[in-house]
């Protein structure tokens, strides 16, 4: 039998020494075939594959439990015959061990793919920003209802917008000065940070350099980002990401400015002075929207909430407060605060509001408290301090004191209170219309309280 010339196509029956030449000349015949292998004799195993197509690759093939296993190792043009001979028999030592390499490599793929998605896990973990959370804490705690009031949401108006005030980037033009614009709310630098990275050492360094010029903002802030912490504890997303002890250790708790007991409020002799500085204002809304604070001992936001159809202008007048506490709370209306709300224009729903949207009356009348303060000599009294000073002054006429905190609206604070006593508004005006005389007098303000609210014009006598 004739040699085969080094040019022919090398016989497939026959296993041989592979070569670069043998491989090159290696081919498949189209007509009936999709695929040749020629083996090799240095590592048994080892084939190269041919298709009819022409693409070549290394291969290795065996016996595992009496079943033929092929693996691809890669492609002619990649590998040397070399390095294929040496995965071949890596492989081989695989199958003796009783291993399918085929399995081996479906668990590395597999781990491999595990390994991607933690990583990818890890990055998007560690992009969620502290902001990112806050806009799903303040979302999700608007839609939240108070235990047992499943009509009452869990957040106020107060509360909502002090988170998003603390929380607040800055940047917006002041609405009563000609220059510059807001400074950035104290939360919003340090949530503007992945979530992962507001540890310990990041919020006591926060509280540090607040406190060296707002503590009473800071302070608040505080608060809020604790409980905000506290619910990424038991988010199912945030949990693995926020670490919910940063706001407990002892480094920070060592930075919280301590709240003293604000004291500002009216006192007995600044009456006069008072009363003739706001009733100088030329807005007759804010005018009267601070002597129904002072009147009434009504938290700041409730009266500026209060809604026309909510006001009894009648002799035995009422008032309708939405209570932060109940819900709803009806009180007298004085016969002074009466005629000074009968003289408003209705220009929308809302008392004291300017426009139709909502009641913005508190930036205008604190500006306009301001004012008369300084223009009668006395010292800061706030909004709320107005709430102090009603509660303050009702000693002078020895007005019971749950009279008074029905009045306000604060929690009863003794089971008697609680649970036996029922007052109706008749009994709360009786004293109520003794509490306005009295400061009125003081005030030096007469009028005719049996005029009809509205047809009397007001005097305020030095």
């Amino acid at each position: 039998m004739a040699r085969p010339k080094k040019t022919d196509a090398p016989d497939t029956a026959n296993a041989i020494e592979l070569t670069v030449g043998a491989i090159e000349r290696l081919t498949c015949r189209t007509d009936t075939k999709a695929q040749a292998f020629l083996r090799d004799t240095k590592a048994p195993g080892l084939r190269v594959r041919v298709t009819n197509t022409g693409a070549k690759s290394f291969v290795f093939e065996a016996k595992l439990n009496r079943q033929t296993i092929r693996r691809t190792i890669g492609d002619v043009k990649s590998w040397s015959i070399e390095q294929a001979r040496s995965e071949a028999r890596r492989l081989a030592v695989v199958l003796d061990s009783g291993q399918d390499p085929r399995e081996i490599d479906k668990q590395q793929q597999a781990t491999r793919e595990a390994d991607k998605q933690r990583q990818q896990v890890e990055q998007a973990r560690q992009n969620v920003t502290g902001l990112d959370a806050w806009a799903n804490y303040i979302t999700a705690s608007k839609a939240a209802t108070k235990p047992g009031h499943p009509d009452k949401p869990k957040w106020g108006a107060r509360t909502l917008a002090d988170h998003n005030n603390l929380s607040a980037p800055g940047g917006m033009a002041y609405k009563r000065k000609s220059m510059g614009t807001t400074q950035p709310g104290p939360l919003h630098n340090l949530l503007n940070q992945p979530l992962a990275l507001i540890d310990a050492a990041a919020v006591a360094s926060w509280l540090k350099a607040e406190n060296a010029h707002r503590p009473t903002q800071a302070a608040l802030a505080f608060r809020l980002l604790r409980a905000f912490l506290n619910w990424c504890a038991e988010h199912p997303t945030f949990a693995t990401i926020a670490q919910a002890q940063a706001h407990s250790t002892k480094a920070v708790r060592n930075h919280v400015a301590k709240q003293a007991p604000k004291t500002d409020a009216l006192q007995r002799e600044h009456l006069p002075a008072w009363f003739a500085g706001v009733l100088a204002d030329t807005n007759p809304h804010a005018r009267a929207y601070l002597v129904g604070l002072l009147l009434t001992g009504a938290r700041a936001n409730e009266l500026a909430g209060l809604r026309w159809e909510d006001v009894n202008l009648k002799f035995g007048g009422t008032l309708t407060l939405h209570d932060k506490v109940e819900g709803l709370r009806v009180i007298p209306c004085p016969a002074y605060l009466a005629h000074l709300l009968a003289t408003l224009p209705r220009r929308g729903p809302w008392v004291f509001g300017v426009d139709k949207e909502r009641p913005n009356v508190d930036d205008t009348a604190a500006y306009n408290h301001r004012k008369a303060l300084a223009a009668g000599g006395l010292p800061h009294v706030s909004l709320h301090g107005l709430r102090r000073s009603f509660k303050s002054l009702t000693e002078w006429v020895e007005c019971p004191a749950g009279i008074v905190a029905q009045i306000m609206g604060h929690k009863p604070s003794a089971t008697a209170e609680k649970h036996y006593t029922v007052r109706p508004v008749d009994l709360l005006r009786l004293w109520h219309d003794k509490i306005e005389a009295w400061m009125l007098e003081q005030a030096g303000v007469t009028f005719d309280r049996k005029a009809e609210p509205g047809k009397l014009a007001l005097v305020a006598a030095a």
